[in-house]
């Protein structure tokens, strides 16, 4: 969006704040990529952030300043508040460090949109503008008249920002798609083990039969023993899944791409499905071992 468009945009008597940023993807010493944030001294995500060190009133105050999230000032292992940092092919001075609530952001460093413009060669030009309206409830007709008053300009609310975004859409099916072949392979996983423990241990089952063992109490050993294979796996997951996911926040490279966000919910819903899983896999384990006849399964070698 210009410069003109953005004033228009401001002008509107039904719009509150609109604030542009342009971002960009540059180099520093180490980081083949870090992204630049260029917004303006006025911008809420300022005022929102917690400062490290630094003040936010000298956001803009000079042009030889970048300022740092949280993350991204964690990546650089030392620099901080004061020191000189490279970023492509200028130095700056880094004029603080804050904590921004959106992980994407917190590891980027940021700059006044008027430097970030000339640093990127894209005068008076912004990537995306936040709007706030008034009155919510215009949404709809506020998008409708901006994208007929500006062709070429999209305008989405903030979850419609997220789903029709490529990348997330791409991150999104990508996700479920490993998240149901994850679960059809532990299902059949499980259905392997059992099947094999009950081949491997036929007489064993048998002579439990011989000894009074009923149907239904050899198709709960098997469930049980079905639901003790889930619960390690469970652990073990959780204990590798948490040491990948540590190394990643703590890799330079993904400069704050990868953020965990783990909740009680999440790791409930993880534990009831590796519960189900393994419950469903040894359905047919279980039937076959009940229903072992013991003077046949005597005989088995």
């Amino acid at each position: 969006m210009t410069i003109e468009q953005l004033d228009a945009v401001r002008s509107r008597p039904e719009v509150a704040e609109a604030h542009p940023m342009l971002f960009g993807i540059v180099s520093a010493p180490n980081h083949p990529m870090v992204t630049c944030f260029g917004i303006e001294a006025s911008d809420p995500r300022l005022a929102r952030g917690e400062w490290l060190s630094g003040r936010r009133e000298a956001f803009g105050s000079t042009d030889d300043e970048v300022f740092l999230g949280a993350r991204a000032a964690e990546f650089f292992w030392g620099v901080g508040w004061g020191d000189e940092l490279a970023v492509g092919r200028a130095t700056f001075r880094v004029g603080g460090v804050f904590r921004n609530e959106n992980g994407f952001e917190d590891g980027g460093l940021f700059m006044p949109l008027s430097m970030a413009q000339d640093f990127f060669g894209r005068e008076a030009v912004s990537s995306v503008v936040a709007v706030k309206l008034r009155d919510e409830s215009r949404g709809e007709v506020f998008k409708a008249e901006i994208e007929v008053a500006y062709p070429g300009i999209i305008a989405l609310e903030n979850h419609e920002f997220s789903q029709n975004y490529n990348s997330f859409k791409i991150l999104t099916f990508t996700a479920w798609a490993v998240g149901i072949c994850a679960f059809c392979l532990g299902g059949l996983g499980v259905a392997n083990t059992m099947l094999l423990s009950v081949f491997a241990r036929i007489r064993e089952i048998a002579v439990l039969r011989v000894c009074g063992f009923s149907e239904r109490q050899v198709g709960a050993l098997i469930f049980g023993e079905a639901t003790i294979i889930a619960a390690l796996g469970v652990v073990m997951g959780f204990g590798i899944g948490f040491t990948v996911l540590a190394v990643m926040e703590a890799t330079p490279q993904f400069q704050g791409y990868v953020q965990a966000n783990i909740t009680v919910p999440v790791l409930g819903g993880i534990v009831v499905t590796a519960i189900f899983t393994a419950m469903l896999g040894a359905i047919y384990p279980a039937r076959y071992a009940s229903r072992i006849q013991p003077a046949e399964a005597l005989r088995y070698k």
